[in-house]
């Protein structure tokens, strides 16, 4: 996707390797890896300049790998956001986003794992295991320093993280308040291959608008939906076409497991659902460029959270 309102898909990256290199410039993946809801998404938004990844206090927001790109003249960082890894994956969607974290990170030129300030969990531990075997730059990038008040606890904590695990460098950021992004950045971009951009310079995600669409409802499910049911829910974009009044005008299915689950989504009166397609209705237009007509339905498939074809059919691919 690029700034351009108008375009709905990205050529392939291949197209634009053929465009000779500036000297030195420097052009590869890094890949976000870390727990869920240690900032992950939040940061990969903050490093664009744009809103590619939604955001939720919960975990398994984010189900799918999302490329974002970021172009300065010395360089194109191909970013990528990657679920949350899930500890016990007992059901098929669990197992499905773990797969998706080990294939993230098996071709990637530097793993950046995102930790929470103060914390270091299980999951990190877990993830460390995985990234350690990629013989790669490894950074280690400390989250949401800007909520930790007692500052002296902070070199202590990763005092005792390096001394375990081997890091290229560990850097200190705050992703919603954006600090120290640039060292972040610099930090990356120096340890990427020199090689041409990949994708032209006003791209910044190779997503397209409707893969955009469906994840900005589905944040809104994360958001508004209590207790279990946002992770039986899944977006599918029937119809996405512009009209000629200059609307985009998009029909969306939210999926549920159960035929009672559909009465919660709707709402009394059809009252949850109407905000859930107006505040992704925004979003959308926010994002796009333009006005967005969108239209929402509530369909129930039995089991699909554990069922691998229908997962595929979703669009959750490793």
């Amino acid at each position: 996707m690029t700034h351009d309102p108008g375009v709905s898909e990205t050529p392939n990256a291949a197209t634009h390797a053929e465009a000779p290199a500036a000297a030195g410039f420097r052009c590869g993946l890094a890949a976000l890896v870390g727990r869920p809801n240690v900032g992950k998404s939040t940061l990969l938004n903050a490093l664009v300049g744009a809103r590619l990844s939604i955001v939720s206090p919960r975990p398994q927001t984010t189900r799918h790998r999302i490329l974002g790109i970021a172009t300065s003249g010395s360089g194109q960082i191909l970013y990528v956001d990657t679920p949350g890894l899930q500890q016990g994956a007992r059901r098929a969607m669990n197992r499905s986003l773990n797969r998706a974290v080990r294939t993230a990170v098996s071709d990637v030129d530097v793993l950046v794992q995102v930790v929470e300030a103060g914390r270091w969990a299980a999951e990190d531990e877990a993830i460390h295991a995985i990234i350690a075997e990629r013989d790669v730059p490894r950074l280690l990038v400390v989250n949401k320093i800007d909520l930790d008040q007692d500052k002296s606890r902070m070199l202590p904590f990763v005092a005792g993280i390096v001394a375990k695990h081997a890091y290229t460098e560990v850097l200190y950021v705050s992703a919603l308040k954006r600090l120290a992004l640039e060292s972040l950045e610099q930090a990356i971009l120096q340890r990427l291959p020199i090689r041409p951009a990949a994708f032209a310079d006003d791209e910044i995600t190779d997503r397209s608008e409707r893969f955009l669409a469906a994840e900005m409802v589905r944040e809104q499910l994360m958001l508004r939906l209590d207790q279990e049911l946002p992770y039986a829910t899944t977006v599918q974009i029937e119809q996405f076409h512009d009209r000629p009044d200059g609307l985009a005008e998009i029909h969306a299915v939210i999926w549920v497991e159960r035929e009672g689950q559909k009465a919660i989504v709707i709402g009394a009166g059809g009252k949850q659902l109407k905000a859930i397609g107006t505040a992704a209705r925004r979003h959308i237009e926010r994002l796009l460029g333009r006005k967005v007509f969108l239209k929402l339905w509530v369909k129930a498939r039995a089991g699909w959270v554990d069922d691998e074809a229908s997962l595929k059919q979703f669009g959750y691919t490793d």
